[in-house]
């Protein structure tokens, strides 16, 4: 410290963060879990947040074949989990429809420009 060699370090002088909140052991796994953006949910619940997520990005991708690759990508996930799930609860995920994601985002495009 008195050569100065933690002058620049990210932080100087602010509170720790989290210090006001209750003790948890296991702070560092869940701040761990964040930094990395991994998940620690069963195969079929994550898949469940995937498509949610994925249908949530359907309005603002640029073209109908954006939007039938993320769907092929979807579904070729929710397959994939289908038929492989051995542990946690299974999936009741059945596959997108492609057409109507589709006819979905278009209604919703058109509603956005007029």
């Amino acid at each position: 410290m008195a050569r100065g060699e933690f002058d620049d370090l990210p932080g100087k002088g602010k509170p720790l963060p989290g210090l006001d909140r209750p003790h948890d052991e296991e702070w560092w796994v869940k701040e761990k879990l964040k930094r990395e953006q991994l998940s620690c949910l069963p195969p079929a619940l994550a898949l469940r947040k995937e498509v949610e997520d994925g249908l949530r990005r359907v309005a603002g991708l640029p073209s109908e074949a954006t939007v039938r690759d993320l769907v092929d990508s979807l579904n070729a996930r929710i397959r994939h989990v289908n038929a492989s799930i051995t542990v946690g609860p299974g999936s009741t995920l059945m596959p997108l429809d492609a057409e109507r994601v589709v006819a979905n985002w278009r209604v919703r495009r058109e509603h956005q420009q007029t």
